[in-house]
């Protein structure tokens, strides 16, 4: 029997998908295929502000260049703003919102991010309107839950076991719906793996933090199990001057190397260098046993 069931990719149209979204999706795959579980690709589009249609399209593009596949999830774009766009899962968002704020976990705040840097260089929450019982329906507030820095949230990491983590203080007080009223990443992720019933996430370790602040959300949600997920924090590939990778920069964008005229070998070849591996592969199935 399989320990697992049902990972997924989650990428943001935000950008269009680098070497380092490949990479972690090279991961999921094998760890998936391992398992004997499912993948889901789920889309998380719900920032309206930077989505942009031609990156969903690129998702599609990339993984269709590189014969990545999946097992569920939408098919191309019309299947995906028809029938899998986060938006058609607003009302479990708010259901869970609701939840939250009935059980008196949440607070509102109206700081701007201008103020709370002024509060802290670092730009920590420092808790300035936890005791101000500003009302939730007020207009341009956020609502948060109270959540203090360095919290201890014990989870489950593969090939380790239970760990324990501690929120970063940059998540301290999270927010989990912002000043347009919609819900925020840290919530609407829970809820999607919650709802399709994910139970291995693999994610990078410059989201090791978005862990912490899911699990310790979750137990304020009825009816789930995340607490109880296995998570996988792959390192991250980097970019010049040992930069973390950015959509925002496209210079190892799969569309872009696609346009100088690379070849999905020499792409993969490329992340097995940026990996420090040996060996180069020259497609999906041949890492196996290489990624550790």
């Amino acid at each position: 029997m399989s320990e697992f069931k049902l990972t997924r990719f989650a990428p943001t149209p935000s950008g269009f998908l680098h070497i380092g979204n490949i990479y972690s999706f090279i991961i999921t795959h094998h760890l998936a295929k391992k398992n004997e579980a499912k993948v889901l690709l789920r889309i998380d589009d719900l920032d309206r502000e930077r989505y942009k249609p031609r990156f969903v399209q690129d998702i599609f593009d990339s993984l269709d260049f590189l014969e990545i596949p999946y097992d569920q999830g939408p098919r191309d774009m019309a299947d995906f703003e028809q029938n899998h766009a986060q938006i058609h899962r607003l009302p479990l968002y708010n259901k869970a919102l609701e939840e939250l704020r009935n059980k008196k976990v949440l607070f509102s705040c109206d700081c701007s991010r201008k103020k709370i840097e002024k509060m802290n260089p670092k730009g920590y929450y420092t808790g300035f309107c936890l005791r101000r019982n500003l009302p939730f329906d007020q207009p341009e507030i956020t609502w948060r839950i109270k959540a203090k820095m360095h919290l201890d949230v014990p989870f489950k990491e593969l090939n380790l076991g239970i760990v324990n983590g501690k929120l970063p203080g940059i998540l301290t007080d999270f927010v989990v719906r912002k000043k347009d009223a919609m819900p925020s990443y840290q919530l609407t992720s829970l809820v999607d793996d919650i709802h399709y019933g994910v139970d291995l996430i693999v994610r990078g370790k410059d989201l090791w933090g978005s862990t912490i602040a899911q699990v310790y959300l979750s137990k304020f949600l009825d009816e789930n199990n995340f607490a109880g997920n296995t998570f996988f924090h792959h390192p991250l590939i980097q970019g010049p001057n040992n930069q973390k990778l950015s959509k925002s920069s496209d210079v190892t964008s799969i569309q872009l190397l696609r346009k100088t005229g690379k070849k999905k070998e020499e792409i993969y070849g490329m992340i097995a260098e940026a990996i420090g591996l040996e060996q180069r592969p020259k497609n999906l199935e041949e890492f196996s046993g290489l990624i550790k």
